[in-house]
Order: structure tokens, then sequence, then C-alpha cells
């Protein structure tokens, strides 16, 4: 067991006792920022993951028509990363319909995967307390990547103006402010372990969940 600063104590660092579950997803659209009401909804019919720990929540791809919305697709699914024997407090949302604000979706059966290595991985928010300043934020990120002892080279992507990619998550009335995060050079376990431990806050939002960068 790995205790650290950022990790909870009862958090089990086994490769094979962490799994994502993949739920297809039926519907329309969604509100592009929904990482706070699609776990609103998951723990209005799930209560147990405000206590779960080690528990994140991906938020939803799609099409993004640039005014606040994604438009689902074939490829749009929820995915929720937790140990193994923790799997039957959210299996059941299988075939529930979730509402989040004025839009509704219904979940598939899950498929149930394996955490995979890669030695780049991505996420599309990680939020920091007290670090909403690019050169703050990627050395707060770094310090984080350290105490954990994950070895591996941090950066913060840059957007279409070549500047550091400043985005928000909205939590009730107030906004958290984060960046995209990508770390490479990383060997198997560490790769793992970023994706089981994540960095910041915020994991059940979609915020600080790494997953492997696609090459083309």
């Amino acid at each position: 067991m790995l205790a650290t600063a950022n990790s909870p104590a009862s958090v089990e660092l086994s490769i094979g006792s962490y799994v994502e579950l993949c739920f297809a997803v039926v519907g329309q659209t969604l509100p592009a920022d929904h990482g706070y009401g699609l776990y609103s909804a998951i723990a209005h019919l799930a209560p147990q993951v405000h206590e779960q720990d080690g528990l994140s929540i991906l938020t939803i791809a799609g099409i993004p028509d640039r005014q606040g919305k994604i438009f689902l697709t074939e490829r749009s699914h929820l995915r929720i990363r937790l140990p193994y024997e923790s799997l039957p407090m959210v299996y059941h949302l299988a075939g529930k319909q979730l509402s989040i604000g004025s839009h509704s979706i219904r979940l598939g059966i899950p498929q149930i995967f394996m955490l995979r290595s890669a030695d780049r991985l991505r996420a599309r928010i990680v939020t920091i307390k007290n670090h909403q300043e690019p050169e703050s934020f990627l050395e707060a990120a770094r310090f984080q990547l350290d105490a954990l002892g994950i070895v591996g080279k941090a950066l913060v992507p840059l957007d279409a103006e070549g500047k550091p990619g400043r985005k928000t998550i909205k939590i009730k009335t107030y906004s958290v402010v984060g960046f995209g995060l990508e770390v490479s050079g990383l060997n198997a376990d560490d790769s793992i372990k970023l994706q089981i431990l994540g960095l910041g806050g915020k994991h059940r939002m979609g915020c600080g969940v790494f997953t492997p960068m696609q090459v083309f």
C-alpha cells in the first residue's frame, strides 16, 4: 500500500485491483461543462460514491457546438475508474437514466477494462488549489508528481494562440480554474500509478484524471 499526502491511506495501488467501467451513453446533448452535474446525477443513484476512496469519473466526450453544449455520438461513453471490489457500487447504473440540468442520457451495459500503461498520459483539466496561473500551476503539478514518486516530464499544452490553455469547471455557483496537463516519459508502473491517483482535486468531476494519449 502506498500512502502519500495526495492519496488516501486506504487506496490500494495494485494494478490488478483497479478497473475502468465503460458505459455506452444514449442521448442527444450534454453541457460542455458537465463534470459536476454528471457526478451529482451518479451520486443521486449511487450515494456510496461520496465515500469511495480512489474513484474517478471521466467526463463524456462529444462534438462541441462552441456554444456551451456537446453533441453525443456512438463513441460517447461514461467511464468510471475504481477498485475492482467496488464494482457493485456503480454497476447497477446500467440501464438507468441520468438527468444533467435540462439534458438526459441513458446508460447501457458496461464493459470492464483493466488499466493499460502508456508512456504519455493526458488530463483534460487538472485543478490545484491556489495555483491559477500557468507557471505556478506547473510547478505545483511537478511537486505532486515528485511526492508520488512518479518520474515524468509534465507540460501544459498550448491553445490555438500559443498560450497555456486555461480551463474552468463550474461547481454550483462558482468556477474553479485549471489547466490541461500532459506527462510523458513514464515507465509502466508510474503510468498506472498516475492513472489511479491522478493529480490535484475533484477527480469525481473529471478533473485530474489521466488517460493514454493517442499517437497517430
